[in-house]
């Protein structure tokens, strides 16, 4: 007589790894997330770094260059989208020295800026970066999914932190404000910090905890992350989704 299983049995074991699967699957892929984001941030980092270092061997000292394209404000209070310089100054001092892959012209869909073009420019491992609407100080970085993040905004959702981080390359203003991006290549985004952690996760403005995207909440994330040698710290206060 042989022996085998009965349907039950067979059920009931089924049933258990899938209750097995659904506890541990979202715990492995916060996990994956987490070291795609901590990989792909020190990657870009280096690499933008990289590029801007060869480019003052061709171009000279950054303070000479004609790259910034900082804000321009209209009657009504409004900045200018300035997308179209940015990309200029991109192509001239930093693509060069920059592999990207391929470069897109998107544009906002929902939003203060809707019908507003920009350009993401993706590179090989599948993240990607854009600079800000009406200036190019801001960088902000895609580890993953960019245009899924990019949805997640203009719906509303708080994504810095979350699946976008906020950098900066303005190393020409020596005041309060701008002190910590003096004469520095791109570091994450540091503009009017105190100087303390509690102040990079609580400031009314640009912290960590901060939900209001709209307004900059969750910029000082990227800072948290590269202070704690590019790992996502175990206090962190944000869920890292693509």
């Amino acid at each position: 007589m042989k022996k085998a299983f009965t349907m039950a049995e067979v059920l009931i074991t089924l049933g258990i790894i899938a209750v097995v699967a659904a506890m541990t699957l979202p715990a492995l892929i916060q996990k994956y997330n987490i070291q795609v984001t901590e990989v792909r941030l020190k990657k870009f980092y280096s690499i933008f770094n990289q590029a801007i270092l060869q480019s003052t061997l061709k171009n000279g000292p950054y303070e000479g260059w004609n790259y910034w394209n900082n804000d321009i404000t209209q009657e009504d209070g409004t900045t200018i989208n300035r997308q179209e310089a940015n990309h200029k100054s991109f192509n001239l001092y930093i693509a060069p020295f920059l592999k990207v892959y391929s470069t897109k012209k998107l544009k906002y869909t929902a939003g203060t800026y809707a019908g507003d073009e920009y350009y993401m420019y993706y590179l090989s491992d599948g993240s990607a970066f854009r600079y800000s609407r009406h200036e190019n100080r801001e960088i902000f970085f895609y580890p993953r999914n960019p245009e899924k993040c990019l949805k997640m905004e203009e719906q509303g959702q708080s994504v810095y932190g979350t699946c976008v981080f906020a950098f900066t390359f303005y190393p020409l203003r020596n005041n309060e404000k701008w002190v910590h991006h003096y004469k520095k290549g791109l570091e994450p985004f540091l503009f009017q910090w105190s100087g303390t952690d509690d102040y990079l996760y609580n400031a009314n403005v640009y912290g960590c905890k901060i939900q209001n995207s709209a307004n900059g909440g969750g910029y000082y994330c990227t800072a948290i992350i590269q202070r704690n040698g590019w790992k996502v710290p175990n206090d962190y206060p944000r869920k890292i989704v693509y």
